[in-house]
């Protein structure tokens, strides 16, 4: 069994302790961008003048794996078949997983898109029976599936039916999911609550019908606040609930978002961005577990990874002062409601 699998047993029969909060590594981003997924490649005193080459981006991976405390890998199909050719896995106790679809709004990383500026429309590339058939070779049975309700009826039908779609499919091949739910990627006219009551229930409007054989291993879906989580981790224990990093943020905000997300009932993080635009990934990703561990409050956090970053003679891209700011507006509003 993958470490993902004893944790998510522990979760699933009550037995939940924090060092069973589940970290994830989504380096996925080729699925949605290109070039510019691989983040900068930079220089210890903060410079850069290119982005990675997947050679160097699988470089980083592997490096990532070997460190053997992120729970998940969560890569492109083409990325884990390369990935596997290497020997990355080989006695890891690391669950490699693929994105199995990459719906309109993750295009936002192609330069010069205006994909983004339109609703959500289902899109899927990885195929699964290929998937299946090189099995062996691949070296996962597990995948993400996307999907973005925009609160019209035409859009959010045609993205439940591509949906049943996949969980037809995935069932045909043996193979596993796990279910990321995103905010409306464009205006649906809602506050930031009605918004977070719209995402809840919508995620359980599309389970509604769906049969323990074919449900999703954990969720995943946006920090919406304490309430929202706390409203949707409660409402069915069945459902592991997990959060997505979302944009960079400062490193303040990547810590802070574990320890608000396992406080208000998530069990696992799945963090892109926070991790692959990090100055040194291994080193947050290490204070990341010890958040997560309660071992070190957010803050004490920062301010361990910036003594951190000193020793490895990394220059670091925000002043200490300015990473220790929370900045996203769900984590404030959290803070503020932790402080009264």
């Amino acid at each position: 069994m993958t470490r993902l699998d004893e944790k998510l047993a522990r979760i699933r029969n009550g037995q939940y302790r924090r060092s069973d909060f589940i970290i994830a590594d989504a380096k996925d981003g080729d699925m949605g961008s290109g070039i510019t997924c691989t983040a900068p490649n930079r220089n210890r005193d903060g410079s850069w003048t290119r982005y990675r080459t997947r050679a160097e981006f699988l470089d980083q991976i592997a490096e990532v794996v070997k460190q053997d405390i992120v729970d998940i890998m969560l890569v492109s199909a083409s990325n884990l078949e390369l990935l596997q050719e290497r020997g990355t896995f080989s006695d890891s106790r690391v669950k490699p997983a693929i994105r199995a679809n990459d719906a309109t709004d993750c295009w936002g990383g192609v330069r010069h898109q205006r994909y983004t500026k339109s609703p959500s429309q289902p899109h899927r590339s990885a195929d699964l029976r290929r998937l299946v058939e090189r099995a062996p070779a691949i070296g996962t049975d597990l995948g993400l599936y996307s999907v973005t309700f925009v609160n019209d009826v035409d859009m959010d039908r045609a993205a439940g039916e591509a949906f049943a779609d996949f969980r037809a499919d995935a069932a045909r091949n043996g193979f596993k999911y796990f279910l990321e739910v995103f905010n409306p990627n464009t205006d649906i006219g809602l506050d930031r609550q009605a918004t977070a009551e719209f995402v809840n229930d919508s995620i359980l409007r599309v389970l509604g019908g769906v049969m323990k054989p074919d449900r999703p291993q954990f969720l995943k879906i946006p920090f919406n606040g304490p309430a929202a989580l706390e409203e949707l981790a409660s409402f069915d224990p069945s459902l592991v609930v997990g959060v997505l990093g979302g944009g960079a943020g400062t490193t303040r905000d990547t810590f802070e978002l574990i320890a608000q997300a396992e406080r208000h009932g998530g069990r696992l993080a799945l963090f892109g961005r926070k991790i692959n635009l990090a100055e040194s990934q291994r080193t947050i990703i290490a204070m990341m577990r010890h958040v997560a561990d309660g071992d070190l409050t957010a803050e004490e956090a920062v301010r361990a990874y910036h003594g951190e970053l000193k020793k490895l003679s990394i220059t670091p891209i925000r002043s200490l002062d300015d990473d220790l700011v929370i900045t996203e507006e769900p984590l404030k509003q959290a803070a503020i409601r932790k402080a009264a």
